[in-house]
């Protein structure tokens, strides 16, 4: 299926616009997942011409996006990864699990960057980091995309060795579903219940009476507004 190539065209207009120089591209995946970390990528460009068929992770082929981060591992001007795990997720929620990994990855590169490219439209990064949201930008903008290729490979090897012979995940089938539902994920979980890599704070634990015990209930942001002296205080 034919689409359109992603563009430098957002990071011409905050150069323009606000004076930025070094921009990150910066995307997640494992948002929906049962099981695993929240993974976050944070990728500095340029203006370079990118690599052929660069795109949003999820329209390549496995092999393809296997192809396409080896080439943009040196591509690059930089990236770096933050994750949040599922412990984290549990405790803070996703929106505030997400800006965590992602400020971990801004962090972890080599320069400040002067702007964020976001992908989607909701800014869960916010000050003092200058954003730019944009919906579809894993498919519209090359640093983003760069970013949402490099995350989906890397987690998704994490998973997989999650699921290899003696990690104790072998039945749940991380190598194929990357902790996201499936018939085999579904199936392990109600025989053998979630493993630590488990996500308990989510409802799949409802439609699992034997393991509904488990589940986690997040506490509250005023909760632990109040635990932490009136600030939320979690070490961004």
């Amino acid at each position: 299926m034919p689409y359109e190539a992603p563009t430098h065209t957002v990071e011409r207009s905050l150069r323009a616009t606000t004076g930025a120089k070094v921009i990150a591209g910066v995307d997640e995946v494992g948002r929906g997942a049962w099981a695993g970390p929240v993974t976050v990528c944070a990728a500095i460009t340029g203006l370079r011409r990118p690599p052929e068929g660069l795109t949003d992770s999820k329209l390549l082929t496995p092999r393809r996006r296997d192809e396409l981060a080896a080439v943009l591992a040196t591509w690059v001007t930089a990236h770096a990864l933050g994750h949040a795990s599922p412990e984290e997720i549990d405790e803070l929620g996703m929106t505030a699990a997400l800006r965590l990994a992602a400020v971990r990855a801004l962090d972890a590169l080599p320069v400040r960057p002067d702007a964020v490219i976001l992908d989607g439209k909701h800014d869960y990064l916010g000050a003092p980091w200058q954003v730019r949201t944009v919906i579809k930008g894993d498919q519209s903008c090359i640093a983003v995309a760069a970013a949402s290729v490099i995350a989906k490979v890397e987690r998704d090897r994490m998973m997989a060795t999650l699921g290899e012979a003696g990690g104790g995940c072998e039945e749940f089938g991380f190598a194929a579903n990357a902790g996201y539902p499936s018939p085999v994920h579904k199936a392990a979980l109600e025989t053998l219940g979630p493993t630590p890599y488990h996500r308990l704070s989510w409802a799949y634990l409802d439609a699992l009476p034997r393991w509904r015990h488990l589940k986690k209930v997040r506490r509250s942001e005023e909760q632990l507004e109040l635990e932490n002296g009136g600030q939320l205080g979690f070490d961004f």
